[in-house]
């Protein structure tokens, strides 16, 4: 009886031996899964570095706008001067250019232009004078580009962009 449990036990030994790893089939499946998530998830990944170029371009034309407001209510008009404003903004960076314009007395707008247009847009931003009564408010606005690098010069979001902020 005992060569009997011997052998059975050998038996057992060799048989789990034979049963160890994964088979061809079963790693080409987990290859292909792998494959199918990283389709899906890599281009969401890689569009989150533009967003991030893209939120420079926000911050910068907000901070021109509040720039804006600060120095109309100091001197009684508006700057096409970045550097007027006393912000510290550089008016060339890695991914946008920025520049200011004054088409009425009683606005400014703030453009930032992509260096890079196919993979980041454009950004604008406008102050406005908004009369109420005798006395006289601001009312600002942030636009995106909805396609193309048009310089932004309206009061309003309209046609090609839209609101990001009122």
């Amino acid at each position: 009886m005992k060569t009997e449990f011997k052998a059975k036990f050998l038996q057992q030994l060799n048989k789990k031996r034979q049963d160890q790893g994964f088979t061809l089939i079963e790693l080409l499946v987990v290859i292909i899964i792998i494959g199918i998530l990283s389709a899906i998830a890599l281009p969401a990944f890689l569009n989150q570095a533009n967003k991030a170029k893209q939120s420079e371009a926000k911050q910068y034309v907000a901070s021109i706008n509040k720039g804006q407001q600060a120095y109309y209510a100091e001197n009684g008009k508006f700057t096409t001067v970045i550097s007027d404003l006393g912000l510290g903004l550089k008016t060339d960076t890695t991914n946008y250019t920025y520049t200011v314009t004054a088409p009425a007395g009683d606005q400014t707008n703030a453009n930032a232009a992509p260096k890079n247009t196919t993979s980041l847009r454009a950004y604008g931003g406008v102050v406005v004078l908004v009369a109420s009564g005798e006395a006289k408010t601001t009312q600002t606005s942030i636009c995106e580009a909805v396609g193309g690098t048009a310089a932004f010069a309206a009061t309003d979001c309209a046609g090609a962009w839209s609101a990001v902020t009122k």
